[in-house]
Parts: structure tokens; sequence; C-alpha cells
């Protein structure tokens, strides 16, 4: 072993230490949005037509949870610019409309996510769409200024569809349905 070899091992060390540490943490511009992700749990043991790939299955969880923690923010602050990085489409649409419909009311709505259970029921062949089935629990707080004028706390179930872009999975449909639906 030569001495330059002693000296490097020490810096590779700490190197490694660092970058084990690190890789633990979020890079988020914001601490309080990388804290408050909701726990998605999803099951796709009956997907069909094709099964689903274990890093496609934590990529499509993990944009779920985002999506849901856009959601809350957009609908507290009243925030439509929030609902890009995860929300397509018809769901976009029509959030951006609730939150439009909210801020003419001078309304907010607050959600504390308790957790979503999803089944992944169906993943297109060509890998181009997937359906899910969430059963959410949430409280929601309708919000007139900071005073809660409205509180519920619900099991509520949407049915989903989520499609690939070029480096994440979007929520394209957020749809709730009946309690009675799966």
């Amino acid at each position: 072993m030569t001495a330059a070899s002693l000296r490097v091992t020490p810096v590779v060390g700490v190197l490694t230490a660092c970058i084990t540490l690190i890789s633990g943490f979020e890079f988020s511009s914001s601490p309080v949005r990388a804290a408050s992700l909701p726990k998605v749990t999803m099951n796709a043991e009956s997907i069909r037509p094709r099964p689903i790939e274990q890093r496609t299955g934590e990529t499509v969880t993990q944009a779920y949870a985002r999506a849901w923690q856009d959601l809350a923010e957009s609908l507290e602050t009243n925030r439509t610019d929030l609902l890009g990085d995860y929300f397509t489409g018809k769901a976009k649409n029509r959030l951006s409309q609730r939150i439009s419909d909210q801020q003419k009311l001078g309304l907010r709505t607050r959600y504390v996510d308790r957790g979503h259970q999803v089944k992944a029921v169906f993943y297109s062949p060509d890998g181009g769409e997937m359906q899910l089935q969430d059963q959410a629990q949430v409280e929601m707080q309708i919000l007139d200024g900071d005073k809660a004028i409205s509180t519920s706390n619900s099991t509520q179930k949407y049915l989903v569809l989520m499609t690939p872009g070029a480096d994440r999975w979007y929520v394209r449909s957020l749809e709730e349905v009946p309690d009675n639906a799966f």
C-alpha cells in the first residue's frame, strides 16, 4: 500500500458515508412539503392485463403521493400553479376550476391526509396508462379565512387514471366514486 492510497482511502470513506447519509433525504425547496408527503400503499397483485415492474410500481406510488400533496397545498392556498407537476388533462382542469370557485367565495379547503390504500387494476400492454382504485382516509376542513366553517372525516373512494410523461407519472383523471363502487 502506498502513502497516496492511504490518503485517498479516508476521503473515499467520508464521501461514501456522506452519500449514504444524503441518500436518505429528499431535497426540496420547502422542508414542510417533504415532511407532509401522504402515505400511499399500493397493491398490484391482481392487475391486468400485465404486471407492474417493481420500479414502475414505486414510481407510480411516489408520483401519486406527490400529486395528493400538491392537491392539498393547491386547495389550501388557492394556487392553481401548484397542480402542474403531477396533474394533467381532465384532473388538472377540474381542480383548477374548483380552486377558481373557492377563490370567488373567499374559501379554502384543508386536507389532513391520513393515507391511501390503492389497488392497481389495469396496466395497458403498451405501458401508456394505469388505472387505480383509491380508498383515502381524509379530514377535510372548509375555511373562511382562518376559521373552519365545516370539518368532516371520511373514507373517500377515487377512480384514478395515471399516464407516464417524460420523467414522471401524471394523474390524468381523479374521479370520486360512490362508496359501493369497489
